[in-house]
């Protein structure tokens, strides 16, 4: 359940589907990043289709109970992880690393504006120690904005309504 507030964007069902019908084959033990979780629809969905392990990232408080509560609601503590706070200090910690095969990105829109520079570094620190070979990395944001978040490339791009979700891979 999302919070009452509006700190997170849940993604319509359409796009989820659609976006669930690609990534579907890709979701067998795979290890999942969640990143700007929110109450974590994505990392779970994930989790409900096979995925091995996920680790979620929520800076909010209001946000990290609801996702606390949906993992232990879905009984999947054991193969989840949560990270609360700033997750950009965690990803530049080189000590940090992993090897993440599917990563959702979907920060606040305002981030593309505000803290594009971050997002960029997120994006290096991500392909520098936490991506698997043929990871894939889930970018949503404003259909109208676009950030180039090098060394990742796009692989696909859809729009739905006023929201794209980029597929991004190495280049």
């Amino acid at each position: 359940m999302p919070p009452a507030s509006n700190i997170t964007r849940p993604i319509t069902d359409r796009a989820k589907q659609s976006l669930f019908d690609i990534l579907t084959p890709q979701l067998d033990d795979s290890i999942v990043y969640d990143c700007f979780a929110g109450t974590g629809s994505m990392g779970l969905e994930c989790l409900s289709r096979g995925a091995l392990h996920a680790l979620f990232f929520e800076s909010d408080r209001e946000a990290l109970c609801g996702l606390r509560s949906n993992i232990r609601t879905l009984n999947v503590a054991d193969r989840s992880g949560v990270i609360g706070g700033d997750l950009f200090r965690w990803f530049d910690d080189p000590g940090h690393r992993g090897q993440a095969t599917l990563v959702f990105l979907d920060p606040p829109y305002r981030f593309l504006h505000e803290r594009s520079d971050d997002l960029k570094t997120l994006a290096s620190n991500l392909a520098a120690r936490h991506l698997a070979d043929h990871a894939t990395v889930i970018f949503r944001h404003d259909a109208e904005d676009s950030l180039e978040l090098s060394p990742l490339k796009p692989v696909d791009r859809r729009k739905y309504g006023g929201m794209s979700i980029e597929m991004l891979r190495l280049s």
